[in-house]
């Protein structure tokens, strides 16, 4: 018999029934029931009653583990998706997940009581079975036992089921565990609070919920797509030149000053639609003195309409549009924004002393998620030629050419593009044929034009040779003229 103990003093007297010969025989006697004493259960029924309260904490374990995986594996524009399709428990699910630093401390709170009761019973449960000069016993069969059934039925099961249907459990569970929180605020409230305390001690960040994917990981999921076939290759690297965007600024995208066709704003219209034809750009700059002071840009459909219809003498000043002058630095992202909302199809760029350094046309943005754009006869910026050997211009970016050959060619401050990086590490102007060596690549300038580097010929090389058997300097990089 299990017996629980109570006051042993406090008793009642009641009257007890003779057996029933009538109403006269009724006699009074005193009858002591100790009404706050032990009660005692049967022992069948206490073991029981502590085994179905363990049953039930253990499906409070699973509750409360499926619910972490579920509410914090659920993507933000997915619940705000739910909430605008109006389905069921949705709005619950976004207001919990609009504190989910409360949440993570809800659940973890939740858990660790659970799971600190289901130890405390089965304890208690053991030593009453084994007796009391085997509690050390007792406790050990419950540690161990406990553990094995919290790591299968109480975390490994239920988080399983919470992957595999992270939406409709989410969904499901949100209200109980919105009433969950309600019953245990006063502690939720302290422990958040703690927590927000230690965070600040230790440096840690307060927020629980960032971004699950970063960038890196995109990279390597579109990767893996291309592999698998899910995605060919030039599907591939639009998704990566469109990550890339966001970190690009107007001085990697523009056309240098060098290759710039623009004219003064003294010549005639007939001169700038000549220009507009052979340069083959329907747009063209309009400067006024210099190169530096560009006033607008002259469109070849308005220096047309003026020259069929206006009988008077037009000047090339009337005639142009207005145009922007945006910084070096500046992001393309924002540029293709303003760019966009001002109805502009060219911008000039300059640098921070107010120097023209080239310009941008929405088609060169547009190239930077597209890829390039070829004209007539106009060649790729990079042609493979060869099993690790490519060719490509010179005003290719080192990060498109890194791409393509799986190279880690550095970026200075000073270029962004392979012209750059030769004459970087060369430290003078080069002719064709000279060779440039780094750490497993060679560079073959293939085509020099003025002092302007047009084209140049990668090929991989064993690192730990250098040309004629001799080793590399000490920064991994020689320079010398190709011999036939």
């Amino acid at each position: 018999m299990a017996t629980f103990n109570s006051h042993p003093l406090q008793t009642q007297t009641l009257m007890a029934l003779d057996p029933p010969v009538g109403v006269d025989s009724l006699v009074a006697l005193p009858l002591q029931v100790d009404i706050y004493g032990p009660v005692q259960l049967p022992e069948n029924v206490f073991l029981g009653i502590g085994a179905g309260i363990i049953l039930l904490l253990i499906g409070l374990s699973a509750f409360f583990s499926s619910s972490e995986i579920a509410m914090f594996s659920l993507p933000s524009h997915r619940v705000e998706a739910l909430v605008e399709d109006a389905v069921p428990g949705s709005e619950t699910l976004k207001g919990l997940k609009e504190d989910p630093h409360r949440l993570l401390v809800t659940i973890l709170v939740g858990n660790n009581l659970v799971n600190i009761a289901m130890s405390s019973i089965a304890t208690g449960l053991l030593t009453y079975v084994l007796g009391s000069g085997q509690q050390g016993l007792a406790v050990a069969l419950s540690t161990f036992g406990i553990t094995a059934i919290v790591l299968l039925f109480g975390e490994s099961a239920p988080k399983s089921y919470a992957v595999e249907n992270t939406e409709s459990w989410a969904l499901r569970i949100a209200k109980p565990l919105k009433l969950s929180e309600r019953v245990l605020l006063p502690l939720i409230v302290l422990f958040d609070y703690l927590t927000r305390i230690v965070n600040k001690v230790t440096g840690g960040r307060s927020a629980i919920e960032t971004s699950y994917v970063t960038r890196e990981e995109i990279q390597d999921i579109i990767e893996t797509g291309e592999r698998e076939g899910v995605l060919d290759e030039e599907e591939r690297e639009m998704l990566q030149r469109t990550l890339r965007f966001n970190n690009t600024i107007a001085k990697e995208v523009m056309t240098p000053r060098l290759d710039m066709e623009a004219i003064s704003k003294d010549a005639s219209v007939e001169e700038a639609i000549q220009q507009c034809i052979q340069s083959g750009h329907a747009r063209v700059p309009v400067y006024e003195g210099s190169l530096d002071n560009v006033i607008g840009i002259a469109h070849l459909r308005d220096l047309v309409r003026d020259r069929d219809y206006s009988d008077a003498e037009t000047e090339l000043a009337d005639l142009i549009e207005p145009t922007l002058h945006v910084p070096e630095s500046k992001n393309v992202d924002d540029l293709l924004t303003e760019m966009r909302r001002e109805r502009l199809h060219m911008v000039i760029v300059i640098d921070e002393f107010g120097t023209t350094e080239g310009l941008v046309t929405m088609e060169d943005l547009t190239e930077e998620i597209v890829g390039e754009i070829l004209e007539g006869e106009e060649e790729e910026p990079i042609e493979f030629v060869g099993d690790g050997e490519l060719v490509v211009k010179g005003e290719v970016n080192i990060e498109e050419v890194n791409e393509a050959m799986d190279l880690e060619l550095p970026e200075g401050e000073e270029f962004e593009t392979i012209a750059g990086f030769i004459f970087n590490r060369a430290g003078r102007l080069v002719e064709e044929g000279e060779r440039i060596e780094f750490d497993s690549v060679a560079i073959v300038v293939e085509r020099v034009e003025n002092t302007r580097i047009m084209k140049a010929r990668l090929l991989r090389i064993d690192p730990e040779d250098g040309e004629d058997g001799e080793a590399e300097s000490d920064d991994d990089t020689s320079t010398q003229t190709a011999t036939e």
